[in-house]
């Protein structure tokens, strides 16, 4: 045999092995992954965008109706619905998501669809009603739910860890927009942080490249959502740094969950012209919640960010369970109820990102897609 034979097998079952790895490791990747779908890195913020504009919709919707005496446009027997602007704007959203490629279009979708969706559920009422009432009383109970349950999908889609080809995919995904109108210094430096969070994965070297080839552009298109989500993040953090916030927070949390509590017995105890799951839940919830409230001020003083985790965890169980029983038993209260609690969600939610932050822990690609706007 001779020696260029001799390579070209041994070159060939190099080739052989490196290909059988490369099927191996596909076959590792989730389901998911193998039909073509990764995540969003800024997935989470769209999502929490587009609920957020439609829990806004409804109030501003409601509170117009209301100063204007709920008038109705049409005439001759006609009634020209807002769910029916609603169904088109979630249209318009849609159609721009399937006409234009890259992540810049995507935002503007979940602002544009966040209003579509609230002037649609706002309605709800009238769907679930055979006498089509806007004001069916549980009505507030049946959009906090779906609000509730969307969340809770979005939690399930991105809350497990992310796989580096995800984050490899992203940064590619960036470079869709960059090489149509260039990098800003921001995405070129989303982009690069993506890439070097994916690590050694197949293809890095080659997204690299494509990279250092985006032509520069410092004009950057609007991106509301990542503005909103940066302000808030900027001021929860300078919030935190006040030393007593954190205790004042956990005490409101640790009284507005007794309050919960003592409401739900008062309720049961006097036999409420309430319905009973409302009651009951609200007494289960309120007392979860406080166990979990407990649970954090036995742990906050050797462990903070232990502690802190069970204070997330209360602050929770209030959103994502008490306040549907208080919207069904109070809407105004719980209206009032689901302000505080978002209040308090984010400075324990910063108060945690700052100790993650001392103790090295941090998500690339999360924190990649919080840095920058879309550029063009």
């Amino acid at each position: 045999m001779t020696r260029g034979a001799e390579v070209e097998r041994t070159g060939g079952r190099t080739g052989d092995r490196t290909a059988e790895a490369d099927r191996h490791h596909v076959r590792r990747r989730s389901p998911v992954l193998i039909l073509g779908l990764p995540r969003d890195p800024a997935g989470p913020r769209h999502v929490a965008g587009f609920l957020a504009v439609t829990v806004l919709t409804v109030l501003v919707t409601r509170g117009l109706l209301a100063l204007t005496g709920f008038p109705q446009l049409g005439g001759d027997g006609l009634h020209i619905a807002h769910v029916l602007w609603g169904g088109l704007l979630m249209a318009v959203a849609v159609v721009a998501v399937l006409s234009w490629a890259g992540p810049v279009v995507r935002p503007l979708a979940a602002l544009v669809g966040g209003i579509g969706f609230g002037l649609f559920i706002d309605e709800i009422g009238k769907f679930v009603t055979s006498d089509n009432d806007y004001f069916y009383e549980p009505t507030a109970s049946l959009i906090y739910v779906v609000v509730v349950v969307l969340v809770l999908v979005g939690e399930v889609i991105h809350g497990r860890r992310r796989d580096p080809h995800e984050t490899l995919a992203a940064a590619a995904d960036l470079a869709v927009a960059g090489l149509a109108g260039g990098f800003s210094p921001r995405a070129r430096r989303q982009a690069r942080e993506l890439v070097a969070g994916a690590g050694d994965v197949r293809g890095a070297a080659e997204v690299r490249a494509l990279l250092d080839v985006v032509e520069d552009d410092a004009r950057e298109l609007p991106d509301p959502i990542s503005a909103v989500a940066r302000a808030v993040v900027t001021a929860s953090r300078r919030v935190v740094r006040v030393r007593w916030l954190p205790r004042v927070t956990v005490g409101v949390l640790a009284l507005v969950t007794l309050y919960t509590v003592v409401r739900g017995t008062v309720l049961v105890a006097t036999g409420a012209d309430l319905p009973w799951w409302a009651m009951v839940g609200l007494l289960a919830s309120g007392a979860a919640s406080l166990v979990c409230s407990a649970a954090g001020l036995r742990l906050v003083g050797d462990d903070r960010a232990r502690g802190y985790e069970w204070f997330r965890r209360a602050v929770l169980v209030n959103l994502l369970l008490s306040q549907i029983f208080l919207f069904r038993i109070d809407q105004w209260s719980a209206v009032t109820g689901l302000v505080v609690d978002l209040l308090l969600l984010g400075v324990v939610a910063a108060e945690l990102d700052v100790l993650r932050g001392r103790s090295g822990e941090h998500d690339v690609a999360g924190e990649a897609a919080e840095d920058t706007a879309p550029a063009r």
